[in-house]
């Protein structure tokens, strides 16, 4: 019988700390910037050009964390059925920790046994295992150690749901995932949706980042006979064969030194999937729609460095590595989003056992015909697509019970769009409510109903930001009269000029600060 149920996970866990109040004013680092590379498709390379952010704003840093790791609980969320267990960390970005084959007693994934953050993402904060949804920017989650909206959600035929969502502030689009086990389903299904309430076009970009046991036995397997290899150091975007690179076979982790992405290029029209599998042949498959069609492997490499990375953000025993599936070839790319779309699809996570000697065998085709074989008769291809429309039925339907509240900014949208006759920027199955509003959005909601800024008491950080274009006349509104909060709007109007790459307007707008309040923020 399928269930869902919240309860606290303990475990030994670092303090992730408040929020660096300061807006962050430097350029995000990309690891991943390309040129024209020969043999990468010209639409690629238009990709890798389009949509780049020059900042994380309107998010700030998560830096405050600290190495001191004490039993902690950990609030998550279970789904189970006769034949699987899910564990999702609600407030850590909804991620899936643990994927246990029931009859087996098999940990499918990389379950990492500490929470341990790192400066590995785009907001410094990230930490290892599971799987991880990234949506928005190159660079991880922006909410990937934050907590999401998680909520009750019941199919017509009585399966429960876990509805994971927030509002992500760069691309300005609400996010869903619903998870589910239906009775005696040997996958779990994750159906993911995204929509641009805007009327331009967004640029868009997802990865579900999956976290698995590397030994010198596992073999990655994907249905693609080439890669895009990246090398971090310093060797850069290269086309490649697979199994086999410069007499190396990638496919199995171990026998790379160093740090590396390979970028599978699975065929237009082929069933896309991508199965980790040790020494029995058997591991995690994730398949998908076709609407996913990126497959990729990260592996740290066996050089001291990858090693160490590996024993500190988890511990003894635990090395992994990830498999991965994107909405692009490469995570290099954002694709262009229309005004008003919907992009969906359906993922499914399972156990696959495959006939051994044609994994391991030096075939390389007949290792991706007995993979794909087995995934047919795991969850046959027809199915997951019939599954993926029956979702449409439930897609909408509104939560019955909310078990988290996220952040508050998708509320002080919905209020922003109710107060300008502007049309919802998602439906009922989507609750943003009043509820989830804290301090950070009080300045802005009092902004749009008193038409002034609520002002902090002397010496208190500043904090919850926003760039959003809609707010700028508003501000410049208070800006200009000259009121008590004019300092707090030409603080807020620079960061927003800031981001905006606007750098001499915004230095104006700091000075304008400092000439009606000498506060610490304006002069840093």
């Amino acid at each position: 019988m399928s269930e869902l149920h919240v309860e606290n996970w303990v475990m030994p866990g670092a303090d992730l700390g408040p929020e660096n109040p300061l807006p962050p004013l430097r350029a995000t680092r990309d690891l991943h910037v390309i040129r024209d590379v020969p043999g990468i498709p010209e639409e690629m390379l238009r990709n890798m050009a389009y949509g780049r952010t020059p900042c994380i704003l309107p998010y700030t840093m998560q830096d405050r964390y600290g190495r001191d790791l004490q039993p902690r609980p950990f609030r998550v969320a279970v789904l189970e059925n006769e034949i699987l267990r899910a564990t999702f960390l609600l407030e850590l970005g909804g991620r899936l920790r643990s994927l246990i084959h029931k009859p087996s007693g098999r940990e499918l994934l990389e379950a990492n046994p500490v929470f341990q953050p790192a400066n590995l993402a785009i907001r410094n904060a990230w930490f290892s295992g599971g799987v991880e949804w990234n949506i928005g920017i190159i660079g991880h989650c922006p909410f990937t150690c934050a907590p999401v909206f998680a909520a009750r959600v019941t199919r017509p035929d009585g399966t429960p749901v876990l509805r994971l969502y927030e509002w992500e502030r760069i691309r300005q689009v609400p996010l869903q995932i619903d998870a589910y086990l239906p009775d005696g389903s040997p996958v779990l299904f994750v159906r993911i949706r995204i929509l641009n309430p805007h009327d331009h076009e967004v640029p868009m970009y997802w990865w579900s980042n999956m976290s698995v046991p590397e030994t010198p036995e596992t073999r990655v397997i994907v249905p693609a006979d080439m890669a895009y290899s990246f090398g971090y150091g310093g060797g850069g975007l290269n086309v490649v064969s697979v199994p086999e690179v410069d007499g190396t076979d990638v496919t199995y982790t171990t026998h790379i030194g160093r740090s590396a992405d390979f970028f599978f290029h699975v065929p237009d029209g082929h069933r896309p999937w991508i199965a980790a599998l040790d020494g029995d042949s058997t591991g995690l498959v994730q398949t998908s729609t076709e609407r996913l069609k990126g497959r990729k492997l990260f592996l740290w490499g066996t050089g001291a460095g990858g090693k160490r990375w590996q024993q500190f953000l988890s511990a003894p025993g635990h090395a992994y590595l990830e498999i991965q599936a994107g909405l692009a070839r490469t995570q290099m790319e954002y694709l262009p989003m229309p005004a008003g779309a919907e992009w969906s699809w359906l993922e499914s996570y399972g156990l696959l056992a495959a006939e051994p000697g044609a994994v391991h065998g030096a075939n390389w085709t007949h290792a991706r015909h007995a993979v794909d074989a087995a995934l047919e008769e795991l969850i046959p291809r027809a199915a997951l697509d019939a599954e993926y429309e029956r979702g449409r039925e439930f897609a909408d339907s509104p939560p019955v019970e909310v078990l988290q509240r996220g952040s508050g900014w998708g509320a002080l949208e919905r209020l922003r769009r109710e107060a300008c006759g502007e049309a919802p920027f998602c439906g009922e199955g989507l609750v943003f409510d009043d509820e989830s509003l804290t301090q950070e959005q009080m300045p802005w909601l009092s902004l749009l109903r008193e038409g002034t800024l609520v002002l902090p008491r002397p010496g208190e950080e500043p904090h919850g930001y926003l760039v959003q274009a809609e707010w700028k006349t508003l501000l410049e509104r208070v800006a200009s009269e000259g009121s008590d909060s004019g300092w707090l709007a030409w603080l807020h109007l620079g960061v927003m000029r800031y981001a905006a790459g606007q750098r001499e307007d915004a230095r104006q707008a700091w000075e304008r600060s400092l000439q009606q309040a000498g506060t610490p923020w304006a002069l840093r």
